[in-house]
Order: structure tokens, then C-alpha cells, then sequence
């Protein structure tokens, strides 16, 4: 599929279109002048009507490059439209006449890296607070900017200098107790006790019982004897 988007894209545009394929999605490249009619036959064209993101990538002394994602919901096919401008003057046409859902993202990415979108209604602060100087996804920002110049607007109580004391602050969900540089110091761990061995009692052996001696039948007296005392008595010789 992703060849024959790119031979639509030749064929619509000839050599001023770049196209490679990376991981199974086609990335095309064009001028910054067709920005707006590539997203334009993207949609209308190739069918890739949902737009799904829109954002910018700082590279320094080449510029930043603006990349956005679009989708076909109906031959599953996904896009990634990319141009650069100049670091000097970071200037594009808004995309929101061909894609609303836009908006938001042009907005994100003038704060965040200072793209200018011209014909955008209005690029305000998204994220960022009202007054913030410089944009943090730039490569040259100090994100340690905070220790340098004081931030602006209190972030916790009593980091302003007045009002109530500093509360205690909590750490971010997932976060261990013992990590960061205001940790407490490791305690020794406590040797625990060797577990108890239950002391299993001595059985008493039950006396045992001496089997009955077996019981001999009484002997019979021999009838021959019974005689001889017959005899006897009778005065017969034996």
C-alpha cells in the first residue's frame, strides 16, 4: 500500500515531494509553499480525512521540522506530511482550513518550540502560564531555570516569600519515600531477632499393657487314673 502512495504522491507533485518508507508508514517531505495543498490532497485524494497530531521537532541549525499525522478510517492507511522551516524565522500556514482539530496543536507548538502559524485565529498560551518567557522543547532552553530566576507565581505556599508556611510537599504517585536529593538518610536496618523454635513436648509413652498369657485348657484327667483310684478304693490290685 505504502508504494502506492507514493507513486500518487509523483505523480500529484512530481520531484518537489520526498517519500520513504520507515517501519510500514510512508513520510513525505515537502516545501514549506505546498504545506496546505499537500494536507489537502492527503485528505481529499488519498482519503486520510481524520487528522490525528500535529507537532514540531527541534534540529538545531537545519530548523524545525513540522510534522503531522493523518489516517484513512476507510482503506487504514496512515500518513506523516513533514516540512522545516528556518530557525530565524520559524514561520508555516495554519492547517486548520484543511483539518479543525488543528487548532489546539498549532497552539501547543507555537508556545512550546515558537512556530509561527500564519492565518491561525489565535495562537494564546495552551499549557504554559500567562507570562512565561521562552519555549521548554526548544534544545537551547535551561530547564534549570527555575533555580536562576524566580519562578512566576507561587507553586507552593510560602514560595512566594508571604503568606502561610511551606506545607510539607508530597512526592508524585509511584515515587519511593527514600529517592530525591531532600531524602533522609538511610537507617541502619535493625537485626531482627531469630524467630523462636517451639519446643515440641516429650510424648509420654502410654505404660503398656503386659498381653494376657494365653489361658491352657484344663487337662483332662486321664480316664486310666480314674481307674487306678477306682481300684484302689475297691480294693482291686493294680
Amino acid at each position: 500500500m505504502t508504494i502506492e502512495l507514493s507513486v500518487a504522491w509523483s505523480r500529484r507533485f512530481g520531484d518537489e515531494v520526498h517519500s520513504e518508507e520507515t517501519f510500514g508508514l510512508l513520510t513525505v517531505d515537502v516545501p514549506p509553499a505546498l504545506w496546505t495543498e499537500s494536507l489537502t490532497f492527503a485528505r481529499d485524494d488519498l482519503g486520510c480525512a481524520y487528522f490525528d497530531w500535529l507537532t514540531a521537532v527541534d534540529e538545531l541549525e537545519d530548523g524545525f521540522a513540522i510534522v503531522a499525522h493523518v489516517y484513512s478510517l476507510e482503506e487504514g492507511h496512515h500518513l506523516l506530511v513533514r516540512t522545516r522551516v528556518p530557525r530565524a524565522d520559524p514561520r508555516l500556514a495554519t492547517a486548520i482550513d484543511v483539518y479543525r482539530g488543528a487548532n489546539w496543536h498549532e497552539r501547543e507548538t507555537h508556545e512550546m518550540f515558537g512556530v509561527v502559524f500564519d492565518g491561525h485565529p489565535g495562537l494564546t498560551p495552551l499549557l504554559l502560564p500567562e507570562g512565561f518567557e521562552g519555549h521548554p522543547l526548544r534544545k537551547e532552553f535551561v530547564l534549570a531555570a527555575r533555580v536562576a530566576k524566580p519562578w512566576p507565581g507561587a507553586k507552593e505556599p510560602g514560595e512566594s516569600g508571604h503568606g502561610a508556611p511551606s506545607r510539607r510537599r508530597m512526592m508524585p504517585p509511584g515515587v519511593p519515600a527514600d529517592w530525591g536529593p531532600n531524602a533522609a538518610p538511610e537507617r541502619p536496618a535493625r537485626e531482627r531477632p531469630a524467630p523462636r523454635r517451639a519446643v515440641a513436648e516429650p510424648e509420654t509413652a502410654e505404660p503398656e499393657t503386659a498381653a494376657p498369657e494365653p489361658t491352657e485348657p484344663a487337662v483332662e484327667e486321664r480316664p486310666q487314673r480314674r481307674r487306678r483310684e477306682r481300684g484302689i478304693e475297691g480294693g482291686d490290685d493294680v
